[in-house]
């Protein structure tokens, strides 16, 4: 084995787990105030979403779909009868202000 692969080996991986705990690190020191921001934030997006998807009679009775939200990422989970209804229903929740990606769980029945 060449030495700078002996020694550069050692060395990349010790720098990668060095920043993999700077930036945990980081995380963990996010101001609380950020925090509720985003929680409150999740939860206006949530409903919002929540409330386009019950507007839409062809995707089922209200509160067919449930939505949740975690740092402005939308899940959907619930069932439909059409694929062309959970297309809908992505392309709905990725129109709302602040949706930076929609996760589409939605079983599709037939």
């Amino acid at each position: 084995m060449s030495s700078k692969l002996r020694f550069g080996l050692p060395l990349a991986i010790a720098l990668a787990t060095a920043s993999a705990a700077a930036v945990a690190q980081q995380a963990d020191q996010t101001p609380r105030k950020v925090q509720q921001t985003m929680v409150s934030g999740d939860a206006k997006i949530r409903s919002s979403v929540q409330a386009v998807l019950d507007r839409h009679p062809d995707l089922g009775p209200p509160n067919s779909i449930t939505v949740q939200t975690r740092a402005g990422v939308v899940y959907l989970y619930g069932e439909v009868s059409m694929g062309l209804e959970r297309e809908m229903a992505e392309s709905l929740a990725e129109e709302i202000p602040g949706v930076a990606r929609v996760v589409d769980s939605i079983f599709v029945s037939h």
